[in-house]
């Protein structure tokens, strides 16, 4: 019972801390899972041994696991009969970057155990499983964000980031209640500037991020009118005050780029616009410590591989 799966990066649009609303899009930049299982403590020779999940992420060896071992332990919990198994990630999106490493490791996770269940994961209307062999995408999506609530990766569960990585375009979510406000397709170019240093979304102050709610309040409105560019700079100056990130690679962008934003708590930046005028902020980007990529945006959303 084995199971591939890939999912994607994303970027953010209006970061959900302060209101609960948020929005992001999907990048093209992937997280691969494998997931085997087992039934019972077959593995361990036992059979009446207690099913446990084990982690492994191919970058970090040392890093904590427990985000994707709960992934395949709720998927098990919901679809599964009690097997136990391992799960092994490997991702071209840098870890506590902003640029969604979690969610995407959650939703390779999630699909890669429902393949190993012998299960298809298919884009469906509503919020429903549509059966029993049949689970659409954004359930199985949820159930990521549960596991990161449960393990503590994220205050929010961040349905923003993950419905994104599981969906692909742009989405706008409540991630109080993890609704899908909107979803659409969203054609870009996208830049992402990643200094050395990381920062951890369980980490961020939270009382700092709800004293800019008002800002965040028009970021949304703009996104759900589909000023998606607009929203993105009004978000990353608000978010990069309130989380005292610098503020010079977005003003750099302004010129140039149709958005830029603080992606996440940071540190990474993004802007999005035309590949010609992007190639001018990398060039100014470029003089700082750390990566710059150009990317593009992506709407086919995680895939079983």
């Amino acid at each position: 019972m084995e199971g591939r799966a890939a999912a994607l990066g994303a970027g953010t649009v209006v970061n959900a801390l302060a209101t609960g609303r948020g929005a992001a899009f999907a990048i093209d930049a992937e997280t691969r899972a494998t997931v085997e299982l087992w039934a019972g403590g077959e593995r361990a020779g036992d059979a009446s041994a207690t099913p446990t999940v084990e982690g492994e992420i191919a970058e970090a060896p040392d890093a904590d696991t427990r985000l994707v071992e709960r992934c395949v332990e709720l998927v098990v919990e919901r679809y599964g009969d009690g097997q136990g198994g391992r799960v092994r990630t490997e991702s071209d999106v840098p870890m506590a970057a902003g640029l969604k490493s979690s969610s995407a490791a959650a939703n390779a996770t999630a699909l890669a155990t429902l393949d190993a269940l012998g299960l298809e994961a298919v884009d469906a209307d509503g919020d429903e499983t549509t059966g029993r062999s049949r689970v659409a995408r954004v359930d199985a999506c949820r159930l990521g964000v549960q596991a990161a609530r449960d393990t503590g990766v994220a205050v929010t569960g961040a349905f923003d980031d993950a419905a994104a990585s599981m969906l692909g375009g742009v989405v706008v979510t409540d991630n109080r209640e993890d609704a899908l406000l909107s979803h659409e397709a969203f054609e870009q170019d996208a830049l992402v500037w990643t200094p050395p240093e990381r920062a951890y979304s369980a980490d961020a102050d939270v009382s700092r991020c709800e004293a800019v709610a008002p800002m965040a309040d028009l970021a949304i409105e703009l996104a759900r009118d589909g000023r998606y560019g607009e929203a993105m700079t009004v978000n990353g100056l608000a978010f990069s005050a309130a989380l005292d990130f610098p503020t010079d690679p977005a003003v750099e962008a302004m010129g140039l780029a149709e958005g830029v934003s603080l992606s996440g708590t940071g540190p990474s930046v993004v802007a999005v616009g035309d590949r010609e005028k992007l190639d001018a902020v990398r060039d100014l980007w470029a003089e700082r410590p750390g990566e710059t990529r150009l990317l593009t945006t992506r709407n086919d959303g995680a895939r079983v591989l």
